[in-house]
């Protein structure tokens, strides 16, 4: 995009960037099924994928390297959604976990004060914030068998490469539920509009490579129980965290809309500038229930604050076991330590932690790793993490 004063790329952005002439052919592009060659069917501009073939594709390391490029290029220029049938094959795995996620929100709910958030009033939802964390110190054994799932850690590397940090927040609407006005997502998505037109437009376009949205299907989700509204296209239109807050976008995010229902097991992924919002639960019977999913590079901050020392010692010895008696191979072992423990080794003090090769000390899954290849006892683990974390200081 180009200033129209200096005719030189455009560095700040506002109202007059936003031309919805120009949004609406940007998003009336069509998804050629040549260029997703993976996908079952592209449905409503969507790319859509069979978890079970995904699951054979991601035994094959060149083939899984393919998949995952078609992935990127999908978020990245594409329509910036795609879709995972069967992306949970175990529906018993993801409603043992709803069981538990309910157990927390009744919890919470008893104790309540009746206020909303920012994303729905109070009463018209049920959410819990930082699920990921409280999932695993209430039932550790389960959190590992359902942070096994390859699929997910194989989109989160399409897009963040290595080192990404998983939080999960619950989300159940329920019948009656009201949409919510289209948006896009953190970072820049969580910024007020003055905080936009202050911030150059090369962090506009950085801001989506950071971060991934996504959702786990807990309840089938026909269209009338309101699954996510979104606009193939939007998340590569550069002043969109502005346009977005506009009316005249909003409306037209109301007329040109797509939904994909949703079964049990089923992801959902996208980039998080596309335009998005929840639907309308328009049913008399149906708690729509997802358990959404941010993902967040190495390279930035997660949205959550998640103690990430603290799930690490609280899973490690049923990973252990579970590791031990072949109910997790060593692959699916190896993607809970991704989405447990802290990949990423920076902020450090290089003074006294200085990389024992390379570039980078340990990070604290390299410590989770080693402590499952010999088998350590978990006093061993919390004391090298209490070191390694005792070493994060500046003096």
């Amino acid at each position: 995009m180009l200033d129209q004063q200096t005719g030189r790329p455009t560095v700040w952005l506002d109202d007059r960037d936003c031309d919805l002439e120009a949004f609406k052919r940007h998003t009336a592009q069509r998804t050629p099924a040549e260029d997703y060659p993976h996908a079952t069917e592209i449905a409503s501009n969507i790319p859509v994928y069979d978890g079970d073939a995904m699951r054979q594709a991601m035994a094959e390391p060149a083939q899984a390297r393919l998949v995952m490029a078609e992935w990127n290029r999908a978020f990245l220029s594409g329509p910036g959604i795609i879709a995972i049938r069967k992306g949970y094959a175990d529906t018993g795995l993801v409603d043992a976990v709803t069981e538990e996620l309910n157990a927390i929100i009744a919890e919470e709910e008893a104790g309540s004060t009746g206020k909303g958030d920012h994303f729905a009033t109070a009463g018209a939802n049920s959410r819990v914030w930082n699920a990921h964390e409280k999932l695993c110190m209430k039932a550790p054994a389960l959190f590992a068998r359902y942070n096994a799932n390859e699929l997910t850690r194989a989109v989160s590397e399409s897009w963040l490469g290595t080192g990404y940090q998983i939080t999960f927040q619950a989300n159940v609407v329920r019948p009656g539920g009201k949409a919510q006005t289209a948006h896009r997502d953190y970072h820049m998505g969580f910024q007020d509009v003055e905080t936009l037109k202050r911030t150059p437009a090369s962090q506009h376009a950085l801001s989506a490579a950071l971060t991934l949205q996504g959702a786990v299907a807990h309840s089938d989700m026909p269209i009338e129980s309101g699954p996510t509204k979104l606009l193939p296209y939007s998340q590569s239109y550069l002043p969109g965290y502005i346009a977005v807050l506009l009316p005249q976008f909003r409306a037209f995010f109301e007329e040109a809309h797509v939904q994909l229902p949703l079964a049990k097991g089923d992801m959902l992924f996208f980039n998080p500038a596309t335009f998005h919002a929840a639907g309308d639960n328009k049913t008399a019977d149906i708690h729509r229930f997802a358990n959404l999913m941010q993902v967040g590079s190495a390279y930035g901050r997660s949205i959550e604050i998640v103690d990430r020392s603290r799930i690490t010692l609280a899973v490690y010895d049923d990973l252990k076991a579970l590791l031990a008696a072949g109910t997790l191979t060593a692959r699916e072992a190896d993607t809970v330590v991704a989405a447990t423990a802290e990949g990423y080794p920076f902020p450090a003090n290089l003074d006294i932690d200085s990389p024992l090769s390379g570039m980078a000390p340990p990070s604290q899954q390299d410590v989770l790793r080693q402590a499952l290849a010999e088998g350590w006892a978990v006093a061993r683990l919390r004391r090298e993490i209490a070191d390694q974390n005792g070493r994060k200081r500046s003096h």
